[in-house]
């Protein structure tokens, strides 16, 4: 009888063991940690604010957005902002990650050290805007107005710049 007990405990032990053992490898394996290796280093300094701001929903920063035009450091990430009117916002700091710009009118819009990974910005009028810092791997820019923009230190890398209406000395590499 106690070798049958002891026998139970073993496997017990044994299989409570390799489950923690699983489970700890399990957490070295998540997608979120694979796409953060994507995602190239900015080398701006981003602003600190004192202030603190509360967490609020995509929705309600787009709305706040179109009835203000502005939007400092707030999350815009994957909007629908498609044809909007933008002309004059301030974007500085926003998330804008995959943000659907396609045709909207972004001319003299302060997107400074805007992260606008993977957004679709394409036949957008982006005419005089601010786009210092700013961050665009991987967005969509093809046929969008870049007339008189800022461009100092933004990242175009894996940007798609086909027909892009470049500003003056803007060379593709």
């Amino acid at each position: 009888m106690e070798k049958h007990n002891l026998r139970k405990l073993t496997t017990w032990l044994v299989t409570t063991a390799f489950v923690v053992l699983v489970a700890t490898f399990s957490l070295f394996d998540q997608p979120v940690a694979n796409a953060q290796t994507e995602i190239p280093s900015i080398t701006t300094t981003p602003s600190i604010s004192t202030t603190t701001t509360p967490i609020t929903s995509v929705a309600a920063n787009v709305r706040r957005l179109l009835n203000t035009r502005e939007c400092v450091g707030c999350n815009l990430m994957g909007a629908h902002l498609k044809d909007a009117n933008l002309q004059g916002a301030s974007l500085e700091n926003a998330n804008l990650q995959n943000a659907d710009l396609e045709r909207a009118n972004l001319q003299g819009t302060n997107l400074q050290a805007a992260n606008l990974q993977g957004a679709d910005l394409g036949k957008a009028n982006i005419i005089g805007a601010n786009l210092q810092g700013a961050n665009l791997y991987d967005a969509d820019l093809e046929k969008a107005n870049l007339t008189d923009t800022n461009i100092e230190g933004a990242n175009f890398q894996k940007a798609d710049l086909e027909d892009v209406i470049r500003p003056q000395g803007f060379i593709i590499q």
